[in-house]
């Protein structure tokens, strides 16, 4: 036996444990779940056979439609949102100064808040009477723009995207740093000599070095846009009148307050495969080669 063979058979032993872990813990209940999606059944007592009945219903069911249009919504404002602040925060404070340090944890510091603080916080905020977002528009004369931001079904989706990106900026962040420090200095030093701009050298040098890595992040915002529950049942509970809801909230309420762990499943499956369109549709569109 070989020496690269050997340690690759280390590397299977070592890894083992993990994927048992990971193939018994999520690989086998994303296929039970499926499974419990062609039943009725309340949780307790017998289950009844339905079919597909189940995923009929999901996919008729207007307010399955109206959660995920608020997840699209919901994944067009990590894409377009969190990656590009991430990115140019991360190109101003990729160096190690101690002021540029604080402003990075300052930045990354809502992500080791718990989701339930962060809800609580912006609820404060967008409170009607006493949230500080209506006494600053009232201190500076725009009495007009007060608004109940969390019960107006036609601004509080859009409210509820501004704590999603502003709680989700600092691990793209410090992933954006690791990566642009990564990139040899001779070849910046090379774009330099060329003369090449900054403008030129973004788009032209440092994003084609890093685009593996804007790949990863957008995966993982669609993939965390539609699971997103916590902060959006915290501050609205998906209401009103489902104007926020999403899939994961109404996966949660079909299941543990309607008592349908059946039709539950279901949405649950139908989540999994929406995010495995999107991710690949993502990915086809940014398989350009830079390099």
């Amino acid at each position: 036996m070989t020496v690269s063979a050997r340690i690759r058979g280390f590397i299977t032993i070592g890894l083992l444990p993990a994927l048992v872990l990971y193939l018994f813990f999520v690989i086998v209940p994303i296929f039970w779940s499926a499974y419990y999606g062609f039943f009725d059944w309340k949780g307790i007592g017998a289950a009844k056979f339905i079919g597909f009945d189940n995923y009929v219903e999901v996919f008729k069911d207007p307010i399955f439609w109206k959660a995920f249009k608020n997840n699209m919504l919901i994944v067009a404002a990590s894409v377009f949102g969190q990656v590009p602040i991430a990115m140019v925060l991360a190109l101003l404070l990729m160096s190690s100064t101690l002021f540029q340090r604080v402003i990075r944890a300052s930045v990354f510091m809502p992500m080791v808040l718990s989701s339930v603080v962060v809800g609580i916080i912006w609820g404060y905020i967008y409170h009607p009477q006493i949230g500080i977002l209506n006494f600053l528009l009232e201190g500076i004369g725009l009495d007009s723009w007060k608004k109940s931001w969390l019960s107006d079904p036609k601004v509080s989706m859009f409210a509820l995207m501004v704590p999603i990106i502003w709680n989700y900026i600092g691990p793209y962040m410090i992933m954006f740093i690791a990566a642009l420090q990564n990139i040899s200095p001779e070849i910046d030093d090379a774009a330099q000599l060329d003369g090449v701009g900054p403008v030129r050298k973004l788009f032209a040098v440092t994003l084609p070095m890093i685009w593996d890595t804007v790949k990863v992040a957008v995966v993982l915002c669609i993939s965390g846009s539609l699971k997103a529950f916590d902060l959006i049942y915290v501050m609205t509970g998906g209401g009103p009148a489902h104007s926020t809801e999403l899939l994961a909230s109404y996966m949660y309420n079909s299941t543990f307050n309607v008592y349908r762990f059946g039709f539950g499943s279901a949405i649950s499956t139908a989540i999994i495969i929406l995010s495995l369109i999107l991710i690949v549709g993502s990915q086809y569109l940014m398989k350009r080669d830079y390099r």
